[in-house]
């Protein structure tokens, strides 16, 4: 078991570290037209089937607020890059969808905003501490799901 002041050093360095890239990348991100914050929904979006999730999913995977969630949501909604439904299956939740419209803008700036990532990413790192990185960062989240 690693000793407690360790495990606070790491996690403040790894906060750090995101604090830092997420400043730089929202520097260069690459559109006017959509927020990070709002590429970041359109993201989760495109890695559901079919492009939707319930908007308790898409809460618990992003850093806001669930108002401010549903808030994002509205915006994209009135934008034509979502569409929001009730849940057939639960009438309490609500559905939502990337339309077309919605996965276009999300690729365009995807392909933009991942060359920035890179270039960020592998002017700090190599490939074997990326990789070793991404398992690291995966243990920490896996271990922690549920708490």
């Amino acid at each position: 078991m690693a000793q407690r002041s360790t495990a606070v050093h790491a996690w403040e360095s790894l906060f750090r570290a995101q604090v830092q890239v997420m400043r730089v990348l929202s520097d260069e991100f690459p559109t006017h037209s959509i927020s990070i914050t709002e590429y970041d929904i359109l993201f989760n979006l495109s890695r559901e089937p079919e492009r939707s999730a319930r908007l308790r999913l898409l809460n618990s995977r992003v850093l806001l607020s669930q108002p401010s969630v549903s808030r994002m949501v509205d915006r994209l909604v009135a934008r034509g890059y979502v569409e929001k439904t009730q849940d057939e299956k639960d009438g309490r939740g609500t559905i939502v969808r990337m339309t077309d419209a919605g996965y276009r803008e999300f690729r365009s700036v995807a392909v933009k905003h991942m060359e920035s990532i890179a270039r960020v990413m592998q002017a700090a790192l190599s490939n074997d501490e990326l990789t070793q990185l991404t398992e690291l960062t995966t243990k920490v989240r896996t271990a922690t799901e549920g708490c």
